[in-house]
């Protein structure tokens, strides 16, 4: 029987490999964050990258399910879809905006040399690409947005949008910036 609660364990890793990347996390750091002895996170996850994968996957369903909750609202479509990206440069979100995004961070330090970290990434901009563009086609069929114009294109181009917006924001404070990147994409759209 596990002495503790595996999935705060990954929680708590996940903030972790959020805040430091993968390469500057060492095993000791992650049994202090955790919490608990070095037995039980080898006995429960392996390895360190093992764990890292399960942080990832943790984050990526947050995210993903952060965007859906924004584009399920009620409301028009282009409000929702405004919203998704303006939630970006909120400033109660400053402090994580300063972390980036830690899907763009582990493509950054691993892209192409971890495939199964790269794998997990592509899953979840693909995840909430498709959230997008189903927002969009909404947008179209309810006569929003113009249905001449590709919807896959169209989430395309806010997809990159916020992930652009991600590493801008890493930078410091720049909401001003952020504001006039979301007007910009909206005028598109």
């Amino acid at each position: 029987m596990k002495q503790f609660d595996p999935e705060a364990a990954v929680a708590a890793a996940t903030d972790l490999f959020w805040r430091q990347g993968y390469g500057a996390t060492t095993p000791a750091d992650l049994v202090g964050a955790l919490g608990i002895g070095k037995g039980s996170l080898y006995n429960t996850f392996d390895n360190k990258r093992a764990l890292f994968g399960e942080a990832l996957r943790h984050y990526g369903e947050a995210r993903v399910a952060a965007l859906v909750a924004v584009l399920n609202r009620p409301g028009p479509a282009r409000a929702r879809l405004q919203a998704a990206l303006e939630r970006l440069a909120a400033p109660e979100t400053a402090h994580l905006r300063r972390r980036g995004c830690m899907g763009v961070n582990t493509v950054a330090e691993l892209g192409g040399r971890d495939e199964a970290a790269t794998a997990i990434v592509h899953s979840i901009f693909e995840r909430m690409e498709r959230a997008l563009q189903a927002a969009i086609e909404e947008g179209q069929r309810n006569g929003e947005l113009d249905a001449g114009r590709d919807a896959r294109e169209l989430a395309s181009l806010l997809m990159t949008t916020i992930l652009g917006m991600t590493v801008i924001a890493k930078m410091s404070d720049r909401t001003e910036q952020l504001h006039r990147v979301v007007h910009a994409v909206m005028s598109l759209i």
